[in-house]
C-alpha cells in the first residue's frame, strides 16, 4: 500500500463539502489515514491505495467538486506530515538561503521538524536564526532528545559562556551525537584552536547546528552553501532579525 498526500483549498465550506471528498474517495477505495485542517481554509488527508490507477482516477473527479481547489496529491513528504499532525504548514523562502519560518507559538512543529532531520544518518548543517531569548538553543536541544542523540555544545551562551578547544574521543561519536555551535561566540571569542575544532566538526558526517549563520558565514570562509537549511524563529511573524546593537559593540 503507497501512501498519497491530498491537500485543497476551500473557497466556500458548505454543508456537506467533506462528505462529497470522502464519498469520491470510498468510490474508489481509497483508504484515509488521517485527516487534518492545514490552515484556515486547507484541509489535507493522508490517503493509502495499492493501485496508481485510482490516483489518476482522483484527479479529475476532484476538479469536478464545486467550492475547492486541490493544492497537493503526491507522495508526502516531512512537511506534509507535519502539517497533517500540527494543523499548519511551515512556512518557506527560497532567498538567500533555504529557509523556513517559525513563531514562539508553534514551538511544538519546530522540535518535530528539527528532530526528524537530526534523527536522519549522514552529514547536514542547519542554520538557526533569531533574536537573543526567542527559543533557539532551547529548540535544538528539545529537537536532539527527540531525535534520541546527545548534543554537545562547541561553543554557547546557554548556562555559561562555552568556548571549546577540544573534545572527548567519546564525544566524537557522529551516530548518536548534535553538535551545536554559536556563530556569535565562536567568531568573535574563539582563539585559533577553538576554530580548528569548529572546522574539524564541519567536516565530521553528523548533525551540526549553528546558531546565528549570519554570523558565521560573515567571519569565516564558509558561504550559505554549507547549510542544508536554515531556521528562522520570531517571537512574531513580522519580528525583524537584527544585528545592529552587535555591530555597534564590534
Amino acid at each position: 500500500m503507497q501512501e498519497w498526500y491530498l491537500e485543497y483549498h476551500i473557497h466556500k465550506d458548505r454543508f456537506g463539502l467533506l462528505g462529497d471528498i470522502a464519498s469520491v474517495l470510498g468510490m474508489l477505495s481509497i483508504n484515509i489515514v488521517t485527516l487534518s485542517g492545514v490552515e484556515e481554509r486547507k484541509r489535507g488527508f493522508l490517503l493509502k491505495t495499492d493501485d496508481l490507477a485510482k490516483i489518476d482516477t482522483l484527479r479529475p473527479l476532484l476538479s469536478q467538486v464545486e467550492n475547492i481547489t486541490m493544492t497537493a496529491l503526491r507522495p508526502p513528504t516531512l512537511l506534509d506530515r507535519l502539517a497533517l499532525r500540527h494543523g499548519r504548514l511551515i512556512e518557506r523562502d527560497y532567498g538567500e538561503y533555504k529557509a523556513y519560518k517559525f513563531t514562539r507559538d508553534n514551538l511544538g512543529i519546530l522540535v518535530d521538524f528539527m528532530g526528524e532531520h537530526l534523527r536522519a544518518p549522514g552529514r547536514q548543517v542547519m542554520g538557526i536564526r533569531g533574536m537573543p531569548r526567542v527559543g533557539k538553543t532551547e529548540s535544538v536541544v528539545a529537537a536532539s532528545v527527540y531525535a534520541g542523540k546527545r548534543w554537545t555544545f562547541v561553543s554557547s551562551t546557554l548556562l555559561k559562556q562555552t568556548v571549546r578547544t577540544e573534545l572527548e574521543e567519546e564525544e566524537f561519536s557522529v551516530d548518536d551525537h548534535v553538535y551545536i555551535i554559536d556563530g556569535i561566540v565562536s567568531t568573535m571569542r574563539g582563539n585559533e584552536d577553538h576554530l580548528r575544532l569548529v572546522r574539524r566538526i564541519l567536516r565530521l558526517q553528523a548533525p551540526i547546528v549553528i546558531e546565528h549563520p549570519d554570523i558565521f558565514v560573515r567571519n569565516t570562509e564558509y558561504s550559505w552553501s554549507t547549510f542544508d537549511r536554515v531556521i528562522e524563529l520570531r517571537n512574531t511573524a513580522d519580528e525583524e532579525i537584527t544585528y545592529e546593537n552587535l555591530r555597534h559593540g564590534m
